[in-house]
Order: C-alpha cells, then sequence, then structure tokens
C-alpha cells in the first residue's frame, strides 16, 4: 500500500512538470514607433502674478506611431535651463495624453526651482520621451527653445523689518551676547544680503547651544529659528522662519554639524524658506589692506593703516581712493603675509581669484582708465 501510494506521487509530480513545460505559440512582436515632435502654444513665458491661476502654454506632441492601444503609452515632458542637456529637468507625466498646460502659476514655480532670478528673462529648452507604460521603447523628441520670465512672488519667510540680520548663539565666536549698550555690534556679526532674499555669512561653528539670527541687534523680541532641530540633518540644511509672533518657529538653529566644528558658510533663502551650512575651508578673517602700484605705499605686504579696508558686513569691504590709470593693485588679510592675496583682471568690477598659500597667485587689478577718487 505504501509502494502503490509513492508511486502516485512520482507520477502527479511528473504530470506537473510536464504541464508547465508545454510549448506556447510566438510572443508578438510590434514595430517600434517614431520620434514625436513637440509644439508650444506660445515660445515667450511672461506673466504677472494677477495671471498665476490663467493658463499660460499647452505643450502639445505628435502620435509617435506605436503598434498598441495608447492607453498604455506615457509620455514625460522635461523642462530645463537651455544648453543644460536636461541634466537637472523639472519633469511632468502625462498618460496616453498628447498635450499638457501649465498655469501661470505652475510654470513661475518651475522656473524659480531652476534657480532663476525674478523678473529676468532666460532661455529654457523642453522635450518629451515618449514610451510604453512599462518604459519599453523611448522615444525622444528635438527639443524646442522658449523665453520664460519668473514674476515676483512673496517669500515663504518674512524679510527683516530692518533689512539687516544678526547671528547670536553659544555655538558662535560671540556666545548669547546681545547688548549694545557698549556700542553696536562688529560688522562681521551682520550677515551679508546676497540679493533681495538672500543673506549669508561664514562664521566658526563650535559646540553645543546652537544659534539664532536677529533682524535687530540688542532685541529678543523678534528672532529666526526652526520648527524642531532634531531632525536629523537639520545642522546642515532645512527649513526656517519667523518667530515674530509664531511660536512654531521656537527652536535655535542647531550647532553639531557634520563635519564637527569649523567654518560653514551659512546661507539663509527667505524666498524658499531654506538654509545650508557648508563647510569653509577658509576663515573670514576681520581685516583686508590694499596694496600696489596704485597706493602710496607700492608694492607692500605691510601697508600703512590708511590702506586698510572697512568691513561694512561679514564678508564685504570697502575703501575710498584716488586712483590714477596704468597702476595695479591686490589686497592681502594678513598684514605682513603676501598671502592669502587677492586679485583680478577688470578695471571696474568683476571676480575676485585667490591664493591662500602655495598655489599660483592671482592677477593684479588694473586701475581704471580715468583718473578719479573710486569706491
Amino acid at each position: 500500500m505504501i509502494k502503490y501510494f509513492k508511486s502516485l506521487m512520482v507520477l502527479a509530480a511528473s504530470a506537473v512538470f510536464l504541464s508547465s513545460c508545454d510549448k506556447v505559440g510566438d510572443l508578438p512582436y510590434y514595430n517600434s514607433g517614431s520620434k514625436p515632435v513637440l509644439s508650444a502654444s506660445s515660445t515667450t513665458l511672461i506673466a504677472q502674478a494677477a495671471d498665476s491661476l490663467n493658463d499660460l502654454v499647452t505643450f502639445s506632441w505628435t502620435y509617435p506611431g506605436y503598434a498598441t492601444d495608447s492607453i498604455n503609452h506615457k509620455y514625460i515632458l522635461q523642462i530645463d535651463t537651455a544648453g543644460n542637456d536636461f541634466a537637472n529637468a523639472r519633469s511632468r507625466e502625462i498618460m496616453a495624453g498628447l498635450s499638457t498646460t501649465y498655469t501661470a502659476g505652475e510654470m513661475n514655480e518651475l522656473l524659480l526651482s531652476l534657480g532663476f532670478k525674478f523678473e529676468i528673462t532666460y532661455t529654457i529648452e523642453a522635450r518629451v520621451i515618449s514610451s510604453y507604460g512599462n518604459n519599453n521603447d523611448r522615444l525622444y523628441s528635438d527639443p524646442i527653445t522658449l523665453s520664460a520670465r519668473p514674476y515676483k512672488i512673496p517669500p515663504k519667510v518674512e524679510l527683516p523689518f530692518t533689512n539687516r540680520l544678526y547671528i547670536v548663539g553659544g555655538a558662535t565666536a560671540f556666545g548669547w551676547s546681545n547688548d549694545t549698550l557698549q556700542g553696536p555690534f562688529p560688522a562681521v556679526r551682520e550677515l551679508t544680503r546676497l540679493d533681495e532674499t538672500t543673506w549669508a555669512g561664514i562664521y566658526y561653528i563650535d559646540g553645543p547651544g546652537g544659534y539664532l539670527l536677529l533682524p535687530l541687534a540688542g532685541s529678543w523680541s523678534n528672532k529666526y529659528a526652526v520648527h524642531d532641530n532634531s531632525v536629523a540633518g537639520a545642522a546642515n540644511a532645512g527649513s526656517f522662519g519667523y518667530n515674530g509672533g509664531n511660536g512654531y518657529f521656537n527652536d535655535n538653529f542647531p550647532s553639531n554639524m557634520a563635519q564637527g566644528s569649523n567654518w560653514y558658510k551659512m546661507t539663509y533663502d527667505f524666498q524658499q524658506g531654506n538654509y545650508t551650512a557648508v563647510k569653509e575651508d577658509h576663515p573670514m578673517k576681520n581685516d583686508l589692506y590694499i596694496t600696489g602700484s596704485a597706493t602710496d605705499s607700492g608694492w607692500t605686504n605691510s601697508p600703512p593703516a590708511s590702506q586698510k579696508l572697512t568691513m561694512i558686513t561679514n564678508g564685504i569691504f570697502e575703501i575710498t581712493l584716488s586712483l590714477q590709470p596704468g597702476k595695479l593693485y591686490k589686497f592681502l588679510d594678513t598684514n605682513g603675509a603676501w598671502q592669502p592675496q587677492f586679485g583680478g583682471s577688470q578695471a571696474n568690477g568683476g571676480d575676485l581669484g585667490a591664493n591662500y598659500g602655495g598655489g599660483n597667485d592671482p592677477a593684479a587689478i588694473p586701475t581704471p582708465a580715468s583718473s578719479g577718487t573710486y569706491k
């Protein structure tokens, strides 16, 4: 009886095996489609805030001629800065359709996410990628070129009512001191306004206690802070807000930086409501001197006090001098040393090159073509 039962099990297993190997017909073969052709209802994308809910542009593309029902087709519209090869593209997925429309508000948000500035016209490119729903047979349209200009929208975080911003906190070299009775804060404590809605500064961050940002030196009534400083990574990036009457933002910015105690370039974007703290290899010096044939002392690494610039805010220095054409100058941040030194090639302003030691010295800056007093 037991032997008979085992025989039945072997036969059953064989049947299952044989049934799983039954020959089926050939799989269907579908011809590839042809790349879609993209077009736009307008190639000039300019609007105002009042138009935010109105349709601004419709992108349309031709049917790529796939062999199966169009309900299974997928399209991805990509938009990026012209010449960027769509490396930083913003994408929208459309199933089975042959067009998509952006309102002025949607397009404005997309342009701002690409880092575009308000009221400046940029050149952008768009393309569409077609495929089956499982991404097979991807076909790329040729890109089309458009001009686009983002309009101004209110920043997510209220701007400082003083148009100024100061740092205070136990994690900084200044501690929690907020007393202005003995005089104003040193200029290095004031962050620099990079544009209408962005402030930044380079600070040494060390130890616990965190920090806050104040729009008014000497006052605790208003501050910029975070909602929850225990969020992973909050020391190096996150969102922030204004505490003036809003208890939601009531935690200090955290200071336990991922790279430890060090110098950091700290940037606060009020438009997007985000901040970053990125390790900086070179400290922020409080001094800067001008030297060269354009100055009274000539080329020297020990210029006199009259050639010391004034720090206005963190990283911004200025001096007013009489200059003659055909002369040259550079900047030094340590009196008595040739490095670090800073220079450039443009007589009326431009990018600064630097040698912090061990590298090639930057070019000497030429004086303007006309003699006069210059700041």
